[in-house]
């Protein structure tokens, strides 16, 4: 996808309020990122995705997408793309009927290669920190060369430039830019959080 190839960090954010969309809004493009990953995990998500892809500053994807149903609430809130914690073929299928780009996620060969074989080369590796991370990526990217990784779980600012150095990365998911916590502080700390993130993305490049 375009916005993770330009960007490569995908802040996740959960926000709950109005309040918290127009801090994403306002932070992630003061600071350079113009995309968002909004986590169905809390009453309210799918109004603050249709709340930022009105004010069309953020590239808007839907994450923690479980269902069919989900697919379509997120495409009518009007998301750009979309996120699953795992591979569920009902959840590609509908994807693909509505047209949404879909990240899947993954944990084994298995189901890497059921993505493959649903002609989805871009994954999201799930929780990367817990299935080993980079190594586990080495072992992964030497058996499947055509495939391309989102690590999610565990990733930070303290670690994003190992893992973008990574040949098989597209991108990276984390929250550390977007939690409540930092939500909570307002646009100003997001912006400066995404603003090192961007940084390292360039230096990385570079």
């Amino acid at each position: 996808m375009t916005a993770l190839a330009e960007h490569r960090v995908l802040p996740l954010a959960v926000p709950t309020s109005r309040s918290d969309a127009s801090t994403l809004a306002a932070g992630l493009s003061a600071g350079g990122i113009n995309v968002v990953e909004v986590g169905l995990r809390a009453p309210g998500a799918l109004e603050a995705v249709s709340e930022l892809a009105a004010d069309g500053r953020l590239h808007v994807g839907v994450g923690t997408v479980r269902t069919a149903a989900q697919v379509d609430a997120a495409a009518e809130a009007g998301a750009g793309f979309l996120v699953s914690p795992g591979l569920s073929e009902h959840v590609v299928r509908r994807a693909a009927a509505v047209g949404l780009p879909l990240v899947p996620g993954v944990g084994s060969a298995s189901e890497i290669m059921r993505a493959c074989e649903l002609g989805l080369h871009l994954v999201k590796l799930f929780p990367a920190n817990l299935l080993g991370g980079l190594h586990a990526i080495d072992a992964f990217h030497a058996t499947f060369p055509e495939v391309r990784f989102v690590p999610s779980g565990g990733v930070s600012q303290a670690n994003l430039a190992d893992y973008l150095a990574h040949p098989a990365i597209a991108a990276v998911s984390g929250s550390w830019i977007t939690s409540g916590s930092v939500l909570a502080e307002g646009p100003t700390s997001v912006a400066d959080l995404a603003r090192r993130a961007a940084e390292t993305v360039r230096q990385v490049a570079c």
